[in-house]
């Protein structure tokens, strides 16, 4: 079967799309606010701790919000690709001005812009990492690991894929009688939503692999932090040196 183009870069770079979403802002609040919320709490910072974390693919910073909330004396560092989308980003960011600042950096590239500091207490991925070949994936969990200093966390909030086909059908039965307007929009997608659910399902791992991509990168601790369905938080922690 001929592979589709990965058209990933010119959805999220387009005003469009990102209208669409910064409208939707509610929406996601209310689908994934507590699983941010989450993450920001599993981050073992104490309330006074002065802290850099790292928000990889960052989108308009959903997930730092919630860090920076959470640890009132933390600094973030969001990363992502699309202009569009730090422009909007800053609108949403703008009770933590000064907390905060933005890198243009795609998580293709193995490159890391020089901005992104050495080391850093912890890194989060919210929501991108299923955009990227298995093989990238991979690498990034490794330069991810060389970026934390000794002790600190990486997290990921996003979508697997199951391997059991029994199991795909659950899911999305379960989605579906949680939101019946789901079943009906499948079958009635427009030619831009399509687009965007090819893109979201193209590079779909199974939990298992992405587990074991951590350990081989070098992460201690590596657990399911949170699962329901198909979306989990994951991650581990760099150990100290001996």
């Amino acid at each position: 079967m001929e592979q589709q183009p990965d058209t990933n870069a010119d959805i999220w770079k387009s005003d469009e799309i990102v209208a669409t979403w910064a409208a939707e802002a509610a929406q996601h609040e209310r689908r994934h606010g507590a699983q941010w919320r989450l993450m920001a709490e599993l981050l073992p910072f104490g309330e006074q701790a002065d802290v850099t974390f790292l928000d990889l693919g960052a989108g308009t910073g959903a997930a730092s919000r919630a860090i920076l909330e959470r640890h009132p004396h933390s600094t973030a560092m969001l990363a992502d690709f699309s202009p569009e989308m730090m422009g909007a980003g800053q609108a949403e960011l703008s009770a933590f001005a000064g907390r905060y600042s933005y890198v243009e950096f795609d998580l293709h590239a193995t490159a890391w812009p020089a901005a992104i500091p050495a080391r850093v207490d912890a890194v989060v991925t919210s929501l991108c990492v299923h955009h990227l070949p298995d093989v990238r994936k991979r690498s990034l969990f490794g330069e991810i690991f060389d970026h934390l200093r000794p002790g600190g966390w990486y997290l990921n909030y996003d979508p697997v894929r199951a391997e059991d086909p029994v199991v795909t059908a659950a899911w999305t039965r379960i989605t579906d009688l949680e939101n019946p307007d789901a079943a009906r929009k499948r079958q009635h997608r427009t030619a831009q939503e399509q687009a965007r659910y090819e893109n979201h399902v193209r590079y779909l791992s199974p939990l298992d692999l992405q587990l074991g991509y951590l350990r081989s990168a070098g992460f201690h601790g590596v657990d399911v932090w949170w699962k329901r369905l198909d979306y989990v938080i994951v991650g581990g922690y760099r150990p100290s040196a001996p």
